[in-house]
């Protein structure tokens, strides 16, 4: 990792995640002997998770369920104890709540609300993956859930992963945020796009930030990533310099603008006091907080 990366952290779904067990998933007699034992995180067909009266995940046993694994997908092992997401029609477990990916993020403990980032992908994936798109035949799972595969053309599906940048623009102390006019008001964020064919990530960097801005980058560093499976991006986080061009809108943004450190250091305390004027920032969930945060320590070092 980069020594600018090193500590570029905060951001939801990024800790410590399950060992996948790759190995494992061809193996079903094995998944058969961890089903008794393993934690089964439960989604309904809109993505939210089982949760208990308090909000907490209600992880049942493969054992309190019943049967085997079936179709439920093997998410992996942690300290040699399985994982696996099954979908709501499949179980006949109650629970009193749900909760969204979103709330889990702020109140679940972090490997549980990992393992529900996970499984949330791999759910998805699966609920738009019905039929072959080459030749419109039903497809069967195989691999604890991990390929899908045509019964007719026998050709293989895998899980989709939508790589998108998002970047902390910046230029003679000031740092370069827009909006959307679907966001809730007030709210400001870095931009953010998705990866197109033949793109390298920071040709992505440059032709996104000019296409919502005007604003012309000059170079760009890596810093981390975190999943965001609303539904199955991965965002890739960057800053960036720039020319000082003034922003231009035309399309995705309802407005953009510079910042300067005070402006940003006021809509940092706006989290615990808002004073109801001036700019809001993304949640502390995000990439996108974390990459404002650091960019506002780099400047107040």
């Amino acid at each position: 990792m980069p020594d600018s990366a090193a500590s570029f952290h905060g951001h939801a779904f990024a800790g410590a995640a399950l060992d996948r067990a790759d190995a494992l998933r061809d193996d079903a007699d094995a998944l058969a002997r961890l089903w008794p034992q393993a934690r089964v995180l439960v989604l309904d067909a809109d993505g939210t998770a089982f949760a208990d009266g308090h909000g907490q995940p209600l992880l049942s046993d493969g054992q309190a369920l019943g049967g085997g694994p079936g179709a439920a997908i093997f998410l992996g092992l942690q300290q040699g104890r399985a994982w696996f997401v099954a979908e709501a029609a499949t179980v006949t477990l109650q629970a009193p709540g749900r909760v969204d990916l979103r709330r889990a993020a702020v109140d679940w403990p972090a490997d549980a609300a990992a393992a529900f980032c996970y499984a949330r992908g791999m759910s998805y994936w699966h609920s738009r993956t019905r039929f072959c798109g080459v030749c419109g035949e039903r497809i069967g799972f195989e691999r604890g859930g991990f390929i899908g595969r045509c019964g007719q053309c026998g050709t293989e599906h895998y899980p989709r992963v939508d790589p998108a940048v998002i970047v902390a623009v910046e230029h003679a102390g000031r740092l370069l945020l827009g909006r959307q006019s679907s966001w809730a008001p007030r709210r400001w964020s870095v931009l953010a796009g998705f990866v197109e064919p033949g793109e390298t990530f920071e040709q992505t960097v440059v032709r996104e930030v000019f296409e919502e801005t005007r604003v012309r980058v000059i170079q760009a560093a890596y810093l981390g990533t975190q999943p965001w499976p609303f539904p199955g991006a991965l965002m890739v986080g960057f800053r960036a310099t720039a020319h000082g061009d003034a922003p231009q809108v035309d399309g995705e943004l309802e407005d953009a603008r510079w910042f300067d450190v005070d402006e940003v250091a006021a809509a940092l305390r706006r989290d615990r006091d808002d004073d109801g004027g001036g700019i809001l920032l993304p949640p502390r969930i995000s990439i996108a907080r974390t990459l404002i945060e650091d960019w506002y320590r780099r400047r107040t070092a």
